[in-house]
């Protein structure tokens, strides 16, 4: 894409890196942000950094955080026996915007993928079970993706609290989410149906 100047060029290619950007939106938003305020486009630019300088992950559910602890694991009115197991921020979202859950999150950072590389290891599993010992009457609700990968990690830490001899009452969002389907794209009601209708944890026969 040829534009009259070299900072513009730069500039289209760095918002193209986005997700879902192409070279032409990236344009547009480019030639938007040329249109504004210089006051404003310093202030999208501050908000940009601080991103990176300000926010930190939650050191207990690796939530996004400002402090040591995510306004959610430092809430009051939570149910902090109750944990929901999730892969990935976007997915934890989704669920706070039900806002028909009052537990707390665990964020894995993944799923197990032998095709992707990815073992338990390189996942926050060790940090969930080590959360569990002095909880009263634990529940740990898991809320992965429901597919080979999600499953696959679901029995994985099923058996691991096992392993552990904890006495957990282990549950598994219900099946209104069609298999294959991913929960961040799930619409609120189903997701809030899935959450109040959870089942104790079996492994799904398909995977």
């Amino acid at each position: 894409m040829k534009l009259p100047s070299r900072i513009m060029e730069d500039a289209v290619t760095e918002f193209s890196r986005l997700p879902g950007i192409g070279k032409k939106t990236a344009l547009r938003l480019v030639l938007h942000l040329m249109q504004e305020d210089a006051s404003r486009v310093g202030q999208m630019a501050e908000s940009l950094q601080r991103l990176k300088t300000e926010l930190r992950y939650c050191k207990r559910c690796f939530n996004i955080a400002e402090d040591d602890l995510c306004s959610i694991c430092m809430g009051r009115n939570r149910q902090h026996q109750m944990i929901c197991v999730v892969e990935s921020l976007r997915d934890l979202l989704a669920i706070e915007n039900t806002q028909q859950y009052q537990g707390v999150y665990h964020i894995l950072g993944g799923v197990i993928s032998p095709v992707e590389g990815v073992g338990p290891e390189q996942l926050h599993i060790t940090e969930l079970i080590d959360r569990l010992p002095g909880l009263e009457s634990p529940e740990l609700i898991l809320a992965l993706n429901p597919d080979i990968e999600g499953d696959t990690t679901a029995f994985y830490i099923h058996a691991q609290i096992k392993k552990a001899g904890l006495d957990v009452r282990i549950t598994s969002i219900a099946r209104g989410i069609s298999f294959g389907g991913e929960l961040e794209y799930t619409d609120e009601i189903t997701l809030a149906r899935s959450l109040a209708a959870r089942m104790p944890y079996q492994r799904n026969s398909d995977s």
